[in-house]
């Protein structure tokens, strides 16, 4: 299925765990530095560097680009390192991440809370993902090198929804 991050929220209660679906539209990509930041931000009642309602946040740290790329390799980071952060994200509004491997229950819990989704990407498949991004710009924490915020556009990025807004799993 043909999807846009723009029709995400309205579409995503029809997702099903196992679904194929080729994601077009505006992500942004965050590890764990990265999350850590958003979450101080949040407790301290800041703003954050991008808007988190409808958001899609990719757990990767892009290489820096490559001739005639937007950026180098680009696969998914494992999902477990960011479940400490996934579910304040999830309350705040933010509609579906993308990673690879199985997710705690407190975030399969806040999935399930906040009708969202979690995607996964195929690991060890950089080089393929990165041909699917059009644009990468840097939105927030540039110290952080690979691993700053970037808002990527995606154009048919091949993903596969692992859990969906009722909380089945292709894990359990």
């Amino acid at each position: 299925m043909k999807l846009h991050t723009s029709e995400l929220r309205r579409k995503q209660k029809k997702l099903q765990a196992g679904d194929r679906v080729f994601l077009s539209g505006t992500i942004y990509t965050a590890r764990d530095a990265a999350h850590r930041r958003l979450i101080e931000l949040l407790d301290n009642g800041k703003e954050l560097p991008f808007t988190i309602g409808g958001a899609v946040i990719y757990y990767a740290g892009p290489t820096p680009a490559q001739q005639g790329m937007a950026v180098g390799s680009c696969g998914p980071t494992t999902a477990y390192r960011m479940d400490a952060f996934s579910p304040t994200l999830l309350d705040a509004g933010l509609a579906a991440m993308i990673a690879k491997g199985p997710r705690a229950v407190s975030v399969v819990d806040a999935i399930v809370r906040n009708e969202a989704c979690y995607f996964v990407a195929t690991g060890g498949a950089g080089a393929l993902i990165a041909q699917h991004i059009k644009t990468a710009e840097v939105v927030a924490f540039k110290d952080l090198g690979t691993e700053s915020i970037k808002r990527l556009t995606v154009e048919d990025f091949p993903l596969i929804v692992a859990v969906d807004s009722k909380g089945n799993s292709l894990y359990i």
